[in-house]
């Protein structure tokens, strides 16, 4: 299986892992702060270490700073707003009985990341692909769901609820900011395949993480200045998500230019296996027989992906 050595693979694992540790920093945020001072230091914090990044790459590789054209600014400037967009939307969810159906259904990004790639980038996904996206699609639901009552049927008939919408518009948004950075990346590259995949995801990061920051920045300062002194308090915790965040950016980002949006968000599956065996091993949580047959599926969706894509 030659496609499980591939760099966007091995990035894709390693991106999936650091936002694992990252969403678990940021649940230990919520207690001192809200959510929109979680959110923040994620974007916040992680500037200097996107720009940190960039001038690393750019020193060791010996090259220039890419030409960015209108439509880098286009794609970036979507992607970015939407995946905020997406965030808000995911939070929002909670507020309604039917949350676990409506996060179940945000899970759909790697579907709707094919649906964009294909009308925005002109990219065809493959039978064996959108198998494969359907297995893994399928575990993910089961696992969403296992702890609660919710049934296939009721997944189905909750459909039409306002929750599940706004489920649905989640990982729509979530997947339109893939293809968005995507198309952004792809955008810096040269004639000559130049200047590689790394300092044009690192570039993407950069434009997209100072956008975030800004637009977080003035949006709490007009509804809620008070985050700003909860987040000086916890400095160093939120300096250390920031840190872990723009390392996981920048993985998804360099993976998505190597690879379709929607492959690297379904391989990025692997990441709710991550948080499966932290709440196993760690906190010693019960599995249930859903959560296990979740986890099979999820595991031989992947598998399918590096087998046939």
């Amino acid at each position: 299986m030659e496609t499980l050595f591939e760099p966007w693979v091995l990035i894709t694992l390693c991106a999936a892992f650091l936002q694992n540790i990252r969403s678990s920093l940021q649940k230990h945020l919520k207690g001192v702060m809200g959510t929109a001072g979680a959110t923040f230091v994620r974007f916040g914090f992680g500037v200097p270490v996107a720009f940190a990044l960039l001038f690393l790459l750019l020193h060791t590789q010996g090259k220039a700073l890419p030409a960015m054209s209108a439509s880098f600014a286009v794609w970036v400037a979507v992607a970015a707003l939407a995946q905020i967009l997406a965030q808000a939307l995911l939070i929002a969810v909670f507020s309604y009985r039917n949350f676990v159906v409506g996060s179940a259904y945000s899970r759909t990004e790697p579907v709707q990341a094919a649906l964009f790639g294909l009308v925005f980038l002109g990219e065809h996904a493959s039978s064996g692909v959108l198998v494969a996206i359907a297995i893994a699609m399928a575990g993910v639901l089961m696992m969403s769901v296992a702890k609660s009552r919710v049934t296939p049927v009721s997944l189905l008939t909750g459909l039409t609820s306002r929750g599940a919408g706004m489920g649905l518009l989640s990982g729509a948004f979530f997947g339109l900011a893939a293809v968005g950075y995507r198309g952004a990346s792809l955008a810096l590259e040269g004639p000559a395949g130049e200047p590689g995949y790394t300092i044009q995801a690192a570039v993407t990061l950069c434009v997209a993480i100072t956008l975030q920051s800004v637009v977080l920045a003035i949006w709490m300062a007009w509804r809620i200045p008070g985050e700003f002194a909860a987040i000086a308090k916890a400095w160093k915790p939120s300096a250390l998500v920031g840190v872990v965040g723009a390392l996981a950016s920048f993985g998804w980002f360099a993976a998505m230019t190597l690879q379709q949006a929607s492959v690297v968000k379904t391989l990025a599956q692997v990441e709710i296996l991550f948080t499966m065996a932290t709440s196993w091993f760690i906190f010693r949580e019960r599995i249930t027989a859903a959560e296990l047959a979740g986890v099979a599926l999820v595991v031989a969706g992947i598998l399918a992906l590096l087998w046939l894509g």
